[in-house]
């Protein structure tokens, strides 16, 4: 019953005109076959839901102007659903390129404008568990010297973010 042109040619006259039940019967008949496709697509239920509306909301929005190429409705859904699919994927990807999207970014960024010894320091106090003395000992040099620059290099950090 999916793809039978006929029903579609009349369904696609409905729309056109803004029958709204018209759209009802368009998702009684289509939701359950788009569905599973949004699943395939999207990475979690609501984006699979999100695609499945999104593609109704286009049905309804453009039905006035939508031209059926083999006269059957479910392939241009499923196209449509795909083209909201890949939107999403686009939007998230960039929404996870942003600073602020991962929170730790701030902290790499502290740690990438430290002198080189000051960043071994840290990936061997912090990232590997040594203590000052032990890295100091590993990069050859004196304890004390070590804990006075990791003190100096916070209170820096501490002054540079106050100004800001």
């Amino acid at each position: 019953m999916d793809d039978d042109p006929t029903a579609d040619a009349a369904l696609m006259r409905r729309l056109a005109d803004g029958d709204r039940a018209a759209l009802a019967d368009a998702f009684d008949r289509f939701a359950p076959t788009l569905t599973r496709s949004a699943w395939a697509q999207a990475d979690t239920p609501d984006d699979a839901r999100a695609l499945v509306q999104d593609t109704f909301l286009t049905l309804w929005q453009q039905a006035a102007t939508i031209g059926l190429v083999t006269g059957a409705l479910l392939p241009w859904l499923l196209v449509v659903c795909r083209d909201h699919a890949r939107g999403q994927a686009r939007r998230t990807a960039e929404h996870e390129s942003l600073p602020g999207a991962d929170p730790l970014h701030w902290v790499r960024d502290e740690i990438a404008a430290l002198a080189p010894t000051d960043r071994q320091l840290v990936d061997l106090c912090l990232v590997d568990g040594h203590s000052y003395a032990e890295a100091a000992r590993l990069l050859g040099l004196r304890a004390q010297p070590v804990t006075k620059r990791s003190s100096r290099t916070r209170q820096e950090k501490a002054v540079m973010h106050d100004e800001h």
